[in-house]
Order: structure tokens, then C-alpha cells, then sequence
């Protein structure tokens, strides 16, 4: 499983994980990232603090940030380069996916050949 943060996106992610509460157990925070059916091209991507992955997420060590995969979004996250984007008309993360064949203007939704569900409109 290939998943690889810019060297931005890795400092903004470590820096939400610092600021985040602490967990009651102690476990180590890390970020998971999924897919799910919905956006304006039909899939979306899910970015979240988490202190325990699911049994079956994949993990992966970029930098000094743990990043946890859904498995069942993994094959259409694998190759995918996440970058932070600091400017004065677009501000936040910014996925560059392989597997797109079709990206959205928003820039949170993409389509991947023909599995991917119908899209609705960004909002």
C-alpha cells in the first residue's frame, strides 16, 4: 500500500494530532483516510483523527505521522500523494490520485472508471 504525504501535509497533519485532546487509553493518534460513495463525481475522501484504526485498516508510517487506510478503500487510494495547500484562494489538503479518471472543481470528489457510483452536486 502506497499512500505518501508531501513534506506540508505531513507537518499540518502532526500538528492537528498535537492539538488534538489526548486519548483516555493512551493509544497513539494517527490519520485515517477512506472513500465513500458521494460528491459530485461519485466517490469522496474521508480524513479523520483517530486513536485506534479498525481491525482491518491498513497502516502506514510517513514521517512521524501514522496513517491508517480503510481496506476497503485501499485500492482506490493506492498511489496517492497528499499535499497542504496554503494560499489566498484555496486553503487545505489536496489529493493527487492515480486512480482518478475524472476530478470535481471542488477538488473532494473524483471518479474512478466505471465503478464509480452516480455523483450529486458539491455543495
Amino acid at each position: 500500500m502506497t499512500v505518501t504525504l508531501t513534506e506540508k501535509a505531513e507537518f499540518r497533519l502532526r500538528a492537528f494530532l498535537q492539538g488534538s485532546a489526548p486519548s483516555a487509553n493512551g493509544a497513539t493518534k494517527g490519520v485515517r483516510i477512506s472513500v465513500k460513495d458521494g460528491g459530485c463525481n461519485g466517490y469522496e475522501y474521508g480524513l479523520d483523527i483517530i486513536s485506534q484504526p479498525q481491525p482491518d485498516d491498513v497502516v502506514v508510517q510517513q514521517g512521524k505521522v501514522l496513517v491508517y487506510v480503510d481496506a476497503k478503500s485501499a485500492p482506490l487510494l493506492e498511489g496517492v500523494v497528499i499535499d497542504f495547500i496554503d494560499g489566498v484562494l484555496e486553503s487545505g489538503f489536496k489529493f493527487t490520485n492515480p486512480n482518478a479518471t475524472d476530478t470535481c472543481g471542488c477538488g473532494k470528489s473524483f471518479k474512478a472508471g466505471d465503478c464509480s457510483p452516480e455523483g450529486v452536486p458539491c455543495s
